[in-house]
């Protein structure tokens, strides 16, 4: 098509909601935050929240700048010994998947989602405001049909969902049996709360009515949150952090307090060094496998401390500034080649999110990810007038203890947009375990092997790699029936093929793009074929 286009990794009926906002005269910012907003309805607020975290890439066609804002974690002001974060989470079962310990008020973080949506909204949007709520107060009002997904969510969650009175009322049948495939289920609570929103704007969350019964819940449960967390949360605008890549391809993408960003640069430019682009695709290549595994391994190495790094790779300077530049990989890969591969560390974070990207007839573009940043919900499973506040501070103390109480939490989201000789061309986001490892794939498909979109996210892809938590022992992991076995067994590490129907939690990772042509304005929008997904364009 060529008057707009919308991508979605989760959620077909939500993509055709943001298509309907560009057929309704918005642009591509009221389509991704219509499509984000029914996301969330859809999926019952299990993985992505309406007070979950969002980041958003965006490219302005009328005025050729791109603008990043961050929505991100804020830690809790009063929350002083993060350490002692009650919770922790691992992927050895699924009763350790749910969560150890007791549910605690600590767990939670103040996201900014709502906030997010309206801040983009306010600078680049063009519908108004309340219509962005139009679709997601249907689905809540009208209720949706549940899913296998949805009903495996009911089921993962059955006792945790029990805890509390409100969300047992939300999340139960009233008979006091759990939903399941085929029932209908309805959101009236949420659907008043978008309404008032929707009316009242952010503020209603962040600091009205609705805030003071979220205060009210976490503190209940020993947290320590305030109304004022809520009132000093700020969305975060920022100018992108700009990479040269390769062949007139530049990447603009989310800069610091994202370390995402960082990550994806120095992914990109360690390919240079190590020659991917120059020799075979390493679907078909052992030896290009194996050197493209060990660098998106490096991923990790974000959530370390700078003495651990400089244990790891003496002489390489994380700094932000250092990661970016080509002489900092081209060091790197030398140690790395030299035998010096990151591959003993453990998993920590699991990544319940989705994506959104969106081009308008006029060439804006707008990427977006966003998540609730745990299990389905959360061992806690409080809900306010329904609205999910998740766990997210249960498996993240450490990094928590790293920014002053009340702070920025980094993030390790990849969305940006590719540049082609100056010219947009191709707007992406990634989610899940393994989103480092897809958006390196996805990025090296189109720049190095002239794939279009389609074709970049249906070649072979690699997830991220299991560890073994008592060896450390890392294994290659790869979706079943996808790549020749003497190229897995070539690498000299262990390898396993996954089914799909496990992939979700099993180290894959999402990519989903949409690319312009700039001199005929053709869209071409692309996603997975793995589950719920959509593409569609006019």
């Amino acid at each position: 098509g060529k008057k707009g286009a919308v991508t979605v990794a989760y959620g077909a009926l939500a993509a055709r909601a943001g298509l309907e906002a560009l057929k309704q005269g918005g642009n591509a910012i009221d389509a991704a935050m219509t499509t984000a907003l029914a996301q969330v309805a859809l999926t019952m607020g299990a993985p992505i929240s309406y007070f979950g975290i969002m980041s958003l890439v965006y490219y302005d066609a009328k005025t050729g700048k791109t603008h990043t804002m961050n929505a991100e974690w804020n830690t809790v002001a009063g929350e002083t010994e993060p350490l002692t974060i009650p919770g922790a989470i691992d992927f050895s079962s699924t009763e350790a998947l749910q969560g150890k310990g007791e549910p605690s008020g600590r767990t939670a973080l103040v996201g900014g989602f709502m906030k997010g949506v309206e801040a983009a909204h306010q600078r680049f949007g063009k519908l108004p405001f309340a219509s962005l709520f139009d679709p997601a107060i249907h689905i809540a009002e009208e209720g949706m049909p549940v899913s296998e997904m949805l009903d495996g969510i009911f089921k993962f969650r059955d006792r945790d969902i029990r805890r509390l009175p409100e969300t047992k009322a939300t999340l139960v049948k009233p008979d006091g049996s759990a939903y399941k495939t085929g029932d209908t289920f309805k959101q009236p609570k949420l659907a008043a709360t978008l309404r008032a929103v929707a009316a009242q704007g952010a503020d209603y969350m962040y600091g009205g009515a609705w805030g003071e019964k979220l205060v009210a819940a976490v503190q209940a449960d020993g947290g320590k949150m305030t109304i004022d967390d809520l009132k000093n949360y700020d969305v975060i605008w920022a100018d992108p952090l700009v990479a040269e890549l390769r062949r007139g391809y530049s990447l603009r993408t989310n800069p610091a307090p994202n370390f995402g960003g960082f990550s994806i640069i120095e992914a990109q430019n360690l390919a240079d060094a190590a020659g991917l682009c120059s020799r075979e695709h390493w679907a078909k290549s052992s030896a290009q496998l194996k050197k493209a595994l060990e660098i998106t391994q490096l991923f990790g190495i974000s959530m370390f401390p700078k003495e651990a790094q400089a244990a790891i790779y003496p002489g390489i300077d994380f700094g932000n500034d250092a990661r970016v530049s080509k002489e900092h990989a081209a060091a790197l890969w030398k140690q790395i080649e030299g035998g010096k591969t990151f591959t003993k560390w453990k998993r920590t974070t699991p990544m319940h999110s989705d994506d959104v990207v969106a081009v308008d007839a006029e060439g804006n573009m707008a990427a977006i990810t966003h998540s609730i940043n745990c299990v389905n919900w959360g061992k806690t499973g409080i809900f306010i007038d329904g609205i999910s506040i998740g766990d997210p501070a249960s498996f993240q103390q450490a990094a928590i203890a790293q920014v002053a109480p009340g702070a920025r939490l980094p993030a390790p989201t990849e969305t940006g947009i590719l540049f082609k000789d100056g010219v947009p061309m191709l707007a992406f986001a990634s989610m899940g375990a393994g989103l480092h490892q897809r958006t390196f794939q996805g990025l090296l498909n189109v720049t190095c092997f002239d794939m279009d979109v389609e074709e970049a996210i249906n070649t072979p892809d690699f997830f991220m790699p299991s560890t073994d938590p008592k060896t450390g022992e890392t294994t290659l992991v790869v979706p079943d029936g996808r790549f020749d076995h003497k190229v897995l067994d070539g690498t000299g590490y262990a390898w396993r093929e996954m089914p799909l129907s496990e992939a979700r939690l099993g180290g894959e990772g999402k990519w989903v793009a949409i690319s312009r042509d700039p001199k005929t304005g053709e869209l071409h929008a692309a996603s997975h074929n793995r589950n719920n997904s959509d593409a569609v364009a006019f």
